[in-house]
């Protein structure tokens, strides 16, 4: 069996999604998950049963367009959809002024009046009204195509209204110009430009979020170097990554990246594999060794043997893992597009027999049209429409104020569901940079004289724990002191004169280097354990142990115990050792911890907690994250998560606020309980109206027309525009 994902064109609703899911895997050989959000289809088919180019026919049979198999690598279009939104909205500011502003006591334009010049009027209404149909010309043919195929979706019943207000307001412009200047009433051009208009500010927003999935394949991608250095003879040539071999001898200096994965044969340094792993220890690395593609040699001169090179390197797999995960199908229901299925068809028919039923029972033609016209707009289904994204934009609005960036739908909808709440804890439950855990002073010096010797010689150094002594600095404004003579040990740590006295700080080699016995074991054993410890030495005297480790984040355990209060699991994940992992699980009171995860590991344990019916949000950073992230049910990520991070998740906390997941969660419930008012009112306003414009109450002298078909449906949309802005407060 092959897998392969293709782009798929023209999906409008999860109804589209759901035909071609359904028709692909009638095919023989064929299983796929259409995913909506990406426009992609995940496809496992039998190679011998099944070629690409019968999968594509397939999707163009269902009524859609394949636009090949995905290519990570491949330029977008220029997207120039918010310029066209833009001119639109102008467009349809003055057609309302024209067609309105009578009503509303403004200044009319002489030669538009509506009584004065019936002619001038009906005609600005139609050249203003054309532009829409063209604008909106996606959504018409994508309704007429779905009809032909017999699988009518929401853009049918939005074509058939726009096209019957249109056709109905072009054949009374015709009779104004024959002189009937009495329909200049009936002319209901703004409708249908009214309707195309906000269909495609809802498909602009929906559009934005999608693009950032994507996204986060670009950047993993991204990560590799270009070149490499290939070592041939005792030369070194630069080349291109497409040019490694396996089994090719590459050279990696201090500050260059890995290039593919592989194996140390000489040599030792320091690589950051923090991407990876997650962990923000430096790893040492020395012959036979294993190398990560795309982790970065710290201080040292290594030379590697190219294993895994292109789509076999750990990074490939990453994104396939990212690939694969986003493109499983959630069961998310949406009422709207399962009712559409029911309810598009339906209109369509009440719309018809009510036309056909006028003309048997000796109404005339001019009424039956009328009010089969207006059984389509005043069942138009803008309320229904709205009633689910317009509460969900309003909400993310809110939430973005508050420093919480929701890029999906889908998150709102299902984060009051959550059951279990997974944490990383590098970068996530801590800062994931090093800093100044705990300082032991055994001089004469005061705490922060001592600190600033150290931190003067380390401002010298590119080592990544010099950042805790940078940041310490900045942050108590110290000012440095005067380096003479600086040295920098590789492998051990720094040496020079500080304000005149010579001071040498370093890991535990630097004991060994000055044959110094050290009288605080425990000490150093304790500090190990949980993080670096930092040795200041002068005068052949320890005078300093500085403990350098990763900080637990502000609200983290009030945030945590809030959230078990709540009754939902917390888990953590973690790259780290078992014992740095415990130290900070601990602390923070989560029950369950697991340590030495790989990317692969925490996607497995994630996927295991789904199987048995749990509902995960993961809270993350860091390439290693990603997979996990994407195999969640609700992926969460601080302001500190690499681009890869962040493009993977669904939510960014932008001030790295873990108690906001509170108000997320809190947010989601009130956007729930809005959608579902909102859907009862959409139902309910159907429910009464429709009757009213076949004509049911007729006898009772209530009867509505177009005109007021579409005043009564602008009515039913406002009110779910204004219950939404409700979450506002």
């Amino acid at each position: 069996m092959e897998k392969v994902i293709l782009k798929i064109e023209g999906m409008s609703c999860s109804a589209c999604s759901n035909r071609i899911e359904k028709y692909l895997n009638k095919q023989e050989g064929v299983t796929a998950s259409v995913n909506l959000v990406m426009a992609e289809a995940l496809i496992e088919y039998d190679e011998e049963k099944v070629s690409l180019s019968d999968l594509d026919r397939f999707i163009e049979e269902a009524g859609y367009k394949s636009l090949g198999v995905y290519n990570e690598k491949e330029e977008e279009k220029k997207d120039n959809s918010k310029l066209y939104l833009i001119i639109f909205l102008i467009l349809i500011i003055i057609l309302m002024y024209v067609s309105m502003s009578h009503m509303l006591k403004l200044p009319v334009i002489p030669f538009l009046h509506m009584i004065k010049h019936p002619i001038n009027y009906g005609v600005s209404l139609l050249i203003l009204s054309i532009p829409f149909l063209i604008y909106g010309f996606d959504i018409i043919k994508s309704g007429i195509t779905k009809l032909l195929h017999k699988s009518p979706n929401m853009d049918s019943l939005v074509t058939l209204g726009v096209l019957s207000s249109f056709i109905y307001s072009f054949i009374n412009l015709i009779l104004i110009i024959t002189g009937k200047n009495e329909m200049v009433e009936s002319l209901y051009f703004e409708s249908s430009t009214m309707i195309i208009y906000f269909i495609k500010l809802g498909r602009f927003i929906d559009k934005k979020s999608k693009e950032k999935t994507k996204e986060a394949i670009k950047e993993l991608v991204k990560i590799t170097p270009e070149n490499a250095l290939l070592k041939i003879g005792d030369e070194e040539k630069k080349v291109t990554i497409d040019e490694v071999k396996k089994g090719d001898i590459l050279i990696c200096k201090p500050g260059m990246k890995i290039a593919v994965d592989g194996k140390v044969i000489k040599g030792e340094t320091h690589i950051d594999e923090s991407f990876i792993t997650g962990e923000s220890k430096l790893n040492k690395k020395e012959k036979n060794d294993k190398v990560i593609a795309g982790s970065i040699n710290i201080d040292g001169y290594i030379e590697y043997k190219a294993e895994k090179i292109g789509k076999d390197s750990t990074i490939s797999e990453i994104v396939r893992l990212v690939v694969e995960a986003t493109n499983t199908k959630a069961p998310i229901g949406k009422l709207a597009d399962k009712v559409s299925g029911y309810f598009v068809p339906g209109i369509i028919i009440i719309a018809l027999l009510t036309f056909i039923i006028y003309l048997i029972i000796g109404k005339t033609f001019n009424d039956s049209i009328i009010s089969f016209v207006t059984v389509l707009v005043v069942a138009c289904p803008c309320a229904l429409g709205l009633a689910t994204p317009l509460a969900i934009v309003v909400s993310e609005g809110k939430m973005a104020k508050e420093g919480i960036l929701i890029k999906t739908s889908e998150t709102l909808e299902n984060a009051h569901k959550i059951d279990t709440i997974i944490f990383d804890k590098t970068g996530t439950l801590t800062y994931g940079t090093p800093k100044i855990s705990e300082v032991n002073n055994y001089s004469n010096y005061s705490e922060k004289e001592l600190i600033k010797k150290v931190a003067s010689l380390e401002n010298n150094s590119t080592h990544p724990i010099a950042i805790a002594f940078k940041n310490y600095v900045k942050d108590e404004k110290i000012k440095l002191g005067k380096i003479e003579k600086f040295i920098e040990i590789p492998g051990i740590g720094l040496q020079g004169i500080v304000d005149g006295k010579e001071l040498v700080v370093g890991n535990s080699k630097l004991l060994k280097k000055l044959n110094i016995k050290s009288e605080y074991q425990e000490k150093e054993k304790e500090l190990s354990e949980f993080g670096s410890i930092i040795y200041v030495v002068e005068s052949k005297k320890i005078i300093g142990l500085i403990g350098i480790r990763d900080i637990i984040r502000e609200n983290a355990k009030v945030t945590i115990s809030k959230l078990k209060k709540l009754n939902l699991k917390i888990v953590m994940l973690s790259g780290d050792n078992e014992i740095t992992a415990k130290s900070i699980g601990k602390s923070l009171e989560i029950d369950e911890i697991v340590s030495n995860c790989m990317p692969q590991d925490k996607e497995k344990y994630i996927k295991n907690l789904k199987s048995k019916g749990h509902i995960i949000m993961m809270v993350g950073d860091g390439i290693n994250d990603a997979p996990s992230l994407a195999s969640s049910d609700i992926a969460l990520s601080v302001d500190s998560a690499s681009d890869i991070a962040a493009n993977s998740s669904d939510v960014i906390l932008l001030n790295g606020d873990l108690s906001k997941i509170l108000n997320l969660l809190k947010t989601s419930k009130k956007t729930i309980k809005i959608i579902k008012q909102n859907l009862f009112w959409a139902f309910f306003y159907n429910m009464c109206m429709i009757p009213i414009a076949i004509g049911v109450l007729s006898p009772l002298g209530i009867k509505i027309s177009p005109m007021m078909a579409s005043l009564f449906m602008t009515i039913s949309s406002l009110t779910v525009v204004f219950n939404s802005l409700r979450l506002r407060k």
